[in-house]
């Protein structure tokens, strides 16, 4: 018989508490769960549900107070904080609401950034940034700065800053929080065809209509889980 498959990301009892004492705040409270590799998965709650902790502890941003969170098996909480560090870098992308890409820099230099860190060579660096940015549809505006390009492809720049360093997981916060409908509509559909590439997708939204892109809803409340929706995916237009 084969052994079921390791998941990719789970989580088993993780609580996270704030400050001590009479001022300590309980965040989370028992988060169970289990992301499977290449699924598309949106996280949603009210604010103050939990959801932003929880993607920070995913992202070896933050530690739990107690419990388990496993990464292709490793158990995430006992390394160190180099190795945490180290797994962020290699296999974990992040994208966020606001874009955060340097304004005076082109848009194939803030690609190669992850790179930079790592200490790669500017041929390899450049080489791998033009790729990422082909990937996105964006290699014609490789020399173009944040402020000569749209909002939407502003975005598209800062997800190929996260698919540079080919991550297993893409994590974005908000990723359509400052877009219109229709550039909103156009990220999700890039989204959504890298999810069909193999990458695993675990986005925080309050809109359903852009989680109405993912394969999974996990919903939030009052710091737990409150109900897991699967194979649930309603939009499926061709990407863009």
């Amino acid at each position: 018989m084969t052994p079921p498959e390791i998941p990719l990301i789970e989580l088993e009892g993780i609580t996270k508490t704030f400050g001590r004492g009479e001022a300590a705040f309980q965040a989370l409270k028992g988060v169970d769960m289990r992301i499977e590799r290449g699924d598309f998965v949106a996280v949603m709650g009210p604010s103050g549900s939990g959801k932003s902790t929880t993607m920070n502890i995913l992202g070896c941003l933050d530690v739990p107070t107690s419990g388990v969170f496993r990464f292709r098996g490793v158990e995430v909480q006992a390394l160190d904080r180099d190795q945490r560090s180290l797994l962020r870098r290699r296999y974990l992308g992040f994208v966020f609401q606001g874009f955060n890409l340097l304004a005076r820099t082109s848009a194939v230099e803030n690609v190669e950034l992850p790179l930079l860190y790592r200490g790669e060579k500017k041929s390899e660096r450049h080489a791998a940034a033009m790729r990422a940015l082909d990937q996105v549809g964006l290699a014609p505006w490789a020399d173009h700065t944040p402020a000569e390009l749209s909002g939407g492809q502003q975005q598209r720049v800062a997800i190929a800053r996260a698919l540079v360093t080919q991550p297993d997981v893409l994590l974005a916060d908000e990723p359509t929080g400052n877009l219109d409908t229709e550039r909103s509509i156009e990220i999700m559909q890039l989204l959504t065809r890298l999810n069909g590439e193999g990458i695993t997708i675990l986005m925080v939204t309050h809109e359903e209509e852009m989680a109405a892109f993912a394969n999974t809803i996990v919903r939030f409340r009052d710091g737990l889980v409150e109900r897991v929706e699967r194979g649930r995916r309603t939009r499926r237009e061709e990407p863009a």
